[in-house]
Order: C-alpha cells, then sequence, then structure tokens
C-alpha cells in the first residue's frame, strides 16, 4: 500500500513539472505610446530666392521630429525608403530636369504604434554631360568643327518619324559656299558646361521656312546673321529615338539656335560622335527633321 501511494507521489509530481513547464510565457511590451508633436521638413539644398528648387544637386534635406519616437522610416516618393533612426537624413534624388515628390514618413513608437506625415517637395536636378560627350565635342578643352562637306549627307531632310535623311540627302561638296565656312568652336568650361561659338564669315545657310524667324525673307540661301557665344543646354534627348540610333543626348542652342545651318529649331540630337566626325537632328519650324554632319578641322 505504501508503495502504491508513493508511485502516486512521484506521478502527481512529474505531472505538476510537466505543467509548469508547458506553461505559456507571458511577455510585457510596456506602456504603448504612440509617437505625437510630429513635424517633417524637407528643403532642397541650395533653395533661395533665385534657385528655388535648390542648386541642381538633387540633395534634398528632411527632418523628421516625434515626441515618442523611436525610429523613422522614409518612403521618399521615387520608389525608394529608408529607416531612418534619428530622423534626419539627406537624400539625393535623380532624374534630371524640375520634379515634384512626395515624401511620406512614418514615426514609429512602442507596441508598433506609429503617426504619419506627407510633405511634398520640388526639387532641380542638373543634367550630367557624359563624359564622352565632352571629351569627343571639346577635345578636353576646346575644339573647332566644319561641315563634313565630303561626306555623303551632310546635309539632309527627312520625316519626324525617321531618324535620318530618308527626302534628301546632299552629295560631297554641293551645297552653298557659305554653309562650308563656318566654324564651330565647342569649349569646355568644366565637367558639365560646354560653350560653343559659331564664326560664320558674316553669312548663314537658311532654309526657306525658315528666313521668317529670323526676320528675314526669301528662299534657301546664304544671309547675313550676327552670332555670339553662347553656353549650351544638355539634356536627354525627347525624341523617340532609341540606344540603336542616337547616344540619346541632346543640346539647345540659345538665342538663334543656329550651328551652321539655320532651321529655325535650336535644339539638336547628336545621332552619332567620334573623336573626329558628329552627326546632328534638329527639328526646323517646319516640322521636319533636319540632319548635319560636321567633322573636326
Amino acid at each position: 500500500m505504501k508503495k502504491y501511494i508513493k508511485s502516486l507521489n512521484i506521478i502527481a509530481a512529474l505531472i505538476a513539472i510537466c505543467f509548469t513547464g508547458c506553461k505559456k510565457a507571458e511577455y510585457s511590451f510596456g506602456e504603448i505610446k504612440t509617437p505625437v508633436n510630429f513635424t517633417v521638413t524637407a528643403t532642397a539644398k541650395g533653395a533661395d530666392a533665385i534657385n528655388v528648387n535648390g542648386d541642381g544637386s538633387g540633395n534634398v534635406i528632411i527632418t523628421s521630429s516625434a515626441t515618442n519616437a523611436l525610429s523613422y522610416n522614409v518612403d521618399f516618393g521615387d520608389g525608394n525608403t529608408a529607416i531612418v533612426p534619428t530622423g534626419d537624413t539627406t537624400y539625393t534624388y535623380r532624374t534630371p530636369g524640375v520634379n515634384d515628390y512626395t515624401i511620406t514618413v512614418t514615426a514609429v513608437g512602442t507596441g508598433g504604434s506609429t503617426s504619419i506625415l506627407t510633405k511634398k517637395v520640388t526639387v532641380f536636378v542638373a543634367h550630367t554631360i557624359p563624359p564622352n560627350i565632352v571629351a569627343n565635342l571639346t577635345n578636353g578643352s576646346s575644339q573647332v568643327w566644319i561641315t563634313d562637306h565630303n561626306a555623303p549627307g551632310h546635309v539632309g531632310v527627312g520625316p519626324t518619324a525617321s531618324f535620318s535623311p530618308d527626302w534628301y540627302a546632299a552629295t560631297p561638296n554641293s551645297r552653298d559656299a557659305c554653309l562650308y565656312d563656318d566654324e564651330i568652336t565647342f569649349t569646355k568650361i568644366n565637367d558639365n558646361k560646354i560653350s560653343m561659338s559659331l564664326d560664320n564669315k558674316g553669312q548663314t545657310f537658311i532654309i526657306a521656312a525658315a528666313t521668317s524667324y529670323y526676320s528675314l525673307s526669301g528662299g534657301d540661301n546664304c544671309y547675313n546673321i550676327t552670332t555670339a557665344p553662347k553656353d549650351l543646354v544638355f539634356s536627354v534627348a525627347t525624341s523617340a529615338s532609341t540606344t540603336a540610333n542616337s547616344t540619346r543626348e541632346q543640346f539647345l542652342v540659345p538665342g538663334n539656335g543656329i550651328v551652321n545651318f539655320a532651321t529655325g529649331g535650336n535644339t539638336y540630337e547628336i545621332l552619332s560622335i567620334t573623336s573626329t566626325t558628329i552627326q546632328l537632328r534638329n527639328i526646323g519650324v517646319d516640322g521636319n527633321a533636319w540632319y548635319q554632319k560636321l567633322k573636326v578641322k
């Protein structure tokens, strides 16, 4: 009998141990505190009365602050996110031009509690000229170009849907003399700035459709045009070209827009470029695509 009672006591002890060991652990997260007094500022770096959207670097200074916040989750509005423990960060946007972004900041408190604020920012990102374009145009400093008058298609025209002179391509040395004596100088100001000067020897060839654009009248001919050095404005090409038929880089010539012959347009897409040759495409005031080939003098 005593052995039986002893066995029952042992079994009871084992059951007690089992229940004690299997008891679910209890955890306490403490007091849940939702972030309050939440503020977010987003300022484009270098923004002032003149450069209202920043200095072109694309940098935006983001400052987030909230009582009871342990960290901040930031959605920059361009597909990228980051966890910012202190709430302060500087983010760089990459898309050239002036663009609007909505920044969403989530302040995270204890127990997963959150507060959310959004802030809109407008950012200017200066376009970066590809180094090979700078090197080939300027030879590292300054380089003179002329019409490649011996090349077929050194002057040409075609429809805007195409990227070749489908309607007309000039044969070698078949155009007006005033077009062949122009000297175009591209000068490197710095790694991201190029200026251009055109010495047209007093006259520039203008297509008939564009003469009125330059306050003149008449047909295809050479006209007296005054030129001056200009700082070029580079950007990604806005046409429907691809990397198979273009560098996808273009530049705007402020003012009259003339490189060597005038179409009334002022934006030139660089279809191809080497250290000694370049082919440009320009949309004239007549709505056609005009082509020109240059070579190093």
